[in-house]
């Protein structure tokens, strides 16, 4: 049992029950959770940009940076710890705009949507989604227990799944 780091452009997964994939330092990045619906397993990225056709030639040596990537490779990393991709489920956090720029350089915005556009085409649903504002997040899911946090610089940790989904985990 460990905290498993996704730091920027990195993937972070686990099947082991107690483990916690955490993603720090969420501005205008977006923070990828994929989880299943019987909690054995997660997946985490830490997405930085939209697009990787929009990327220099030296920007691209991982697959998490950009989320048109980044989504099919976490679809992937999912599918390889044995959950179906009828079975996963999405959890965003992240996507501020964390400077006063105006119009499309808002970052946060753009990976909102690349993100959101790549999981549908992989058939993913999202479930959950705390994004936008001018804030800085952190995202915690907990492997096993069917639980994803967020938590903004200096508040609480909140958990993001509706209460029902907790309740029949429970059961």
């Amino acid at each position: 049992m460990a905290d498993r780091m996704a730091r920027m452009a990195e993937i972070a997964s686990s099947r082991t029950a107690g483990d916690v994939l955490v993603g720090l330092g969420l501005g205008s990045c977006i923070g990828l959770a994929l989880t299943d619906d019987s909690d054995r397993a997660a997946a985490l990225a830490h997405i930085v940009l939209p697009v990787s056709s929009e990327a220099r030639s030296s920007d691209t040596a991982s697959v998490a940076k950009f989320a048109d990537i980044a989504v099919p490779a976490l679809v992937n990393e999912m599918v390889r710890l044995g959950v179906p991709v009828s079975r996963v489920f999405a959890t965003l956090v992240g996507g501020a705009q964390m400077f006063a720029m105006a119009g499309s350089m808002d970052i946060g915005a753009r990976n909102e949507e690349a993100v959101r556009a790549a999981l549908a085409r992989q058939g993913v649903a999202v479930r959950a989604a705390v994004t936008g504002g001018s804030v800085g997040r952190t995202v915690r899911v907990y492997v096993g227990l069917g639980r994803v946090t967020y938590k903004e610089a200096g508040g609480q940790e909140i958990d993001m799944l509706p209460a029902a989904v907790a309740m029949r985990r429970a059961a």
